[in-house]
């Protein structure tokens, strides 16, 4: 049993009755008070602010919040396992419980165990949360780490409270930083066939870690890459890297007791290896909602802040509370990060999550915003409406 949750609903029922013999109006919104511990146990075991916190309705009744609080109290007091009701300052209510209230709660915990506190599934519905999501260039570090702990608790305390969570995991497996990943572990793969490679060319990825990678493609393809163009090599090694890496992520997860349900590629939704391009289909639906538009961007008063003076394909991301449009496509013809980004949330929605949750590092905080803008564009119908979705920065 939760006590504050009974006796929330006991105050509910309460006021309901006030609401029925006229001494308050009616649609008043129940959920605005509390019920919980007040700040000194010594005036009690649960304070309401009730009765403060429909005063001004109190008032247009023709009484006060402190006569509101006394009748109040004064139902309270004659519950079955209630000691003492009592109004204190301007309208609230101090309640001591009687003892054996105390022991019914350590009964119900002695006989529930570990599911003491759970709740039953939620209308609301199941939770997607997405954490850890590092680039897989390379093992995880301890920001990582401290992402993976927080979201998976996260997911675990949905469970328990009746909003079923799906762990899920977004590789970002397309764009340049895989192609760098893939030209240096071909580096290494050359170094495995006994070459000197000297220093690592700056651009590249220096670590160690891409040794065994190396190793690998020799042992699998001896020197049948070592020749070839790049446009024939680097999609095979980038593959092999991309899982290389992938799986030293997933060991690390595991070493945590971290699973995730769904791994999910960015790779997946550009179609580029012939399955169906989402992240197109992501803007055409924004383009249907007249969210796109072809423009140009104020460039940035400071130098390098990464805005093209050029006309470009854009959201209306100030519509839902950003504080510039955003581009989608770049100069090349490909998507930006961000544009994917839209098309994965676009999938989650898609598969019937009504809440989401991105756990990020403390360098994203900036993305939150354009990101949260982005979900309420693809969920709602009209620019001023708010996203459903709750970005954490851990």
């Amino acid at each position: 049993m939760n006590v504050f949750a009974d006796f929330q609903a006991r105050v509910v029922g309460l006021i309901e009755k006030r609401i029925a013999a006229g001494a308050l109006p009616e649609g008043l919104d129940l959920n605005r008070f509390v019920v919980e511990p007040p700040r000194d146990s010594a005036h009690g075991d649960l304070s309401t602010n009730a009765a403060m916190v429909y005063a001004k309705e109190a008032k247009a009744a023709g009484s006060t919040a402190r006569a509101l609080a006394e009748r109040l109290a004064a139902d309270l007091a004659s519950e079955p396992d209630v000691a003492k009701a009592e109004v204190a300052g301007p309208g609230f209510i101090n309640i001591v419980l009687k003892s054996e209230v105390y022991e019914k709660v350590l009964r119900t915990v002695l006989m529930a165990g570990t599911a003491f506190g759970a709740s039953a599934p939620d209308a609301a519905g199941p939770v997607n949360v997405e954490y850890v999501s590092a680039n897989p260039t390379g093992p995880m570090h301890v920001g990582h780490a401290r992402g993976a702990v927080f979201g998976d608790a996260l997911a675990s305390l949905l469970d328990f409270a009746g909003r079923p969570a799906t762990r899920e995991y977004y590789i970002n497996d397309a764009g340049a930083q895989v192609n760098v990943l893939a030209r240096s572990a071909f580096l290494r793969y050359r170094e495995a066939l006994g070459e000197a490679i000297g220093a690592i060319p700056e651009g590249l990825y220096p670590g160690d870690y891409l040794k065994p990678v190396g190793e690998a493609l020799k042992d699998e393809f001896g020197e049948g890459l070592r020749d070839r163009p790049e446009s024939d090599w680097l999609p095979v090694v980038r593959k092999r890297a991309i899982d290389a890496m992938m799986a030293l992520i997933r060991d690390d997860l595991a070493a945590l007791n971290i699973t995730h349900e769904v791994f999910a590629s960015e790779r997946e939704l550009t179609g580029v290896d012939g399955a169906p391009d989402r992240v197109r289909e992501a803007i055409d639906a924004l383009r249907a909602k007249g969210l796109i538009y072809e423009g140009r961007l104020e460039p940035p008063r400071a130098p390098g802040g990464g805005l093209e003076d050029r006309e470009q394909t854009l959201f209306r991301s100030t519509g839902f509370g950003d504080d510039v449009d955003r581009p989608l496509i770049k100069s090349d013809g490909s998507y930006t990060y961000f544009a994917s980004d839209i098309a994965y949330h676009k999938t989650k929605i898609d598969r019937g999550f009504l809440t989401l949750v991105d756990v990020w590092g403390a360098d994203h905080g900036g993305y939150v915003r354009r990101m949260q803008a982005a979900v309420a564009a693809l969920s709602a119908a009209k620019p001023g409406s708010r996203s459903a979705c709750a970005s954490s920065c851990a």
